[in-house]
């Protein structure tokens, strides 16, 4: 089956590519068309003509679209998750979670279609008022990643539409199936012609086309630092608003205190489940010598346990490396990482299962240093590095140095120790015997320093990105 392109309320054909199964690449999934750079300003011209009209759309009909769209989504979510676990790779029931946050995403955005609010202010001027209120943004493109198929779109669609947008989603061209399913549904819904438009294909083609025109009033990305500081100048020329969601390198201190049990589960979690493939996944664990030794013998065995395997399979705890381009990435990262003279305690080689895949074994190094290349440059795999410190003083100073800061984690049972954790790292979220990967739907989320830019993501907070403020006067 082709699966096409939605501009302007209509399905448009165009070169098509495979969708490959990374559990077993001799699947296709299916066949999805790539968008033109005309396709691409066609989508931002229905955009911006159904802009008037779903701005200032009844909320209830808003509301209405939004519930429905995630009723479906739930009531889909074995199909969708079985969808996501064979064109992403995470496990089944990673994916299932995955399908049921996005969902949960667009019920909370439903319901704050119904609170819109503003402000009725006195004027410091005798008889007049004030009236603050927030207004659409406008045409909203969106650049989604691969490592989280229908969430990341979800958290970003949700909002934007919610708060009277018109969209242009551009997901990851190696996962485009979930979004797809997620387009067809909110389509389906009700979305009327040109609110809602999907242009699939390469980032080079349909985001850049994206990022060079004038009529896309904001732009939300995240994926790499790299392309993210390109959306930033191209923004900047078009004095857009944008939004950035990039990297991590992100620190999970254990400390002497800490429940052994509660540690080992919440680094296992944070580094390796999800195959690694997380920005909020913990890739330098920062432990203290009074526990060091005991840690890592005890975490080794907890990864001896780990079934990599097929996504689809029950019982894998760890699905395959997304594509043959990561592999070669994790592959190098662990050559670079023995070169730099830490040691691979655990894993680190290619697996072969029943079906031809992208297996890798969880990587785990010890004897690392805070400034090898391991432990300063995001990996994005199974792959993570114990750094050994003296105490709780210098495991702040190493997790704090770096230049990321999306999150970060603290095993301990000190109440002094995780309140001054909580205050002083430089993270944009913070967390206490969990790992540092699993956020909720209704909370911000968002980073410090290179991880982020812009306002946070999800929650009321999203409002800051998807609305401009207006401030009225009015002489009684």
């Amino acid at each position: 089956m082709l699966h096409r392109n939605l501009i302007a309320g209509e399905w448009v054909s165009g070169h098509a590519s495979a969708n490959i199964n990374p559990s077993n690449t001799n699947e296709v999934i299916g066949e999805y068309a790539h968008a033109s750079a005309e396709d691409t300003k066609q989508a931002i011209a229905a955009a911006k003509a159904s802009l008037a009209s779903w701005s200032r759309s009844p909320i209830l009909e808003r509301h209405a679209m939004l519930k429905k769209t995630g009723d479906e989504i739930i009531a889909r979510k074995e199909e969708l998750g079985r969808l996501l676990a064979r064109e992403e790779g995470k496990t089944q029931p990673e994916a299932i979670g995955e399908v049921t946050r996005a969902a949960q995403i667009f019920d909370f955005f439903a319901g704050e279609v119904l609170r819109l609010s503003g402000e009725m202010l006195p004027s410091v001027r005798p008889n007049i008022g004030v009236e603050i209120t927030r207004e659409p943004v406008g045409v909203v493109g969106i650049i989604t990643p691969w490592n989280f198929p229908i969430a990341i779109p979800a958290w970003k669609i949700a909002p934007a539409l919610a708060y009277g947008n018109t969209i242009v989603l551009k997901p990851a061209d190696l996962v485009p199936g979930s979004a797809w399913a997620l387009v067809d549904i909110l389509h389906r819904a009700g979305a009327p012609a040109g609110v809602v438009n999907l242009v699939m294909g390469r980032g080079s083609i349909v985001g850049q086309t994206l990022l060079d025109s004038p009529d896309v009033n904001a732009i939300t990305f995240t994926g790499s630092v790299g392309t993210g500081k390109r959306v930033a100048l191209a923004s900047v020329e078009h004095n857009r608003k944008f939004q950035l969601e990039m990297g991590g390198k992100n620190p999970f201190v254990v400390l002497d205190d800490a429940d052994l049990s509660v540690a080992i589960e919440a680094a296992a979690n944070s580094s390796f489940f999800s195959t690694g493939q997380r920005c909020t996944a913990s890739s330098r664990l920062i432990v203290t010598e009074g526990i060091h030794d005991r840690f890592v013998s005890a975490l080794s065995e907890r990864l001896e346990g780990l079934v990599v395997d097929d996504a689809l399979k029950a019982g894998t705890h760890i699905g395959p490396v997304v594509d043959a381009s990561q592999l070669k990435q994790d592959a190098d990262y662990i050559d670079i990482g023995r070169n730099e003279g830490a040691k691979l305690a655990f894993g680190g080689t290619r697996l072969e299962r029943e079906t031809p895949g992208f297996y890798l074994q969880p990587a785990l190094f010890t004897e690392a240093t805070n400034q090898m290349r391991i432990a300063r440059e995001e990996i994005f795999g199974p792959v993570a590095a114990v750094i050994r410190v003296k105490d709780y003083d210098e495991a702040l100073a190493v997790a704090n140095d770096t230049t990321f800061g999306l999150s970060s984690g603290i095993a301990t049972t000190s109440l002094k120790h995780a309140t001054h954790f909580k205050r002083n790292s430089e993270a944009g979220m913070v967390m206490v015997n969990l790992p540092t990967a699993g956020v909720d739907f209704h909370v911000p989320f968002g980073g410090r320093k290179r991880s982020s830019y812009g306002s946070r993501e999800q929650g009321r907070y999203a409002a800051e990105f998807y609305t401009t403020v207006k401030t009225a006067y009015t002489l009684a």
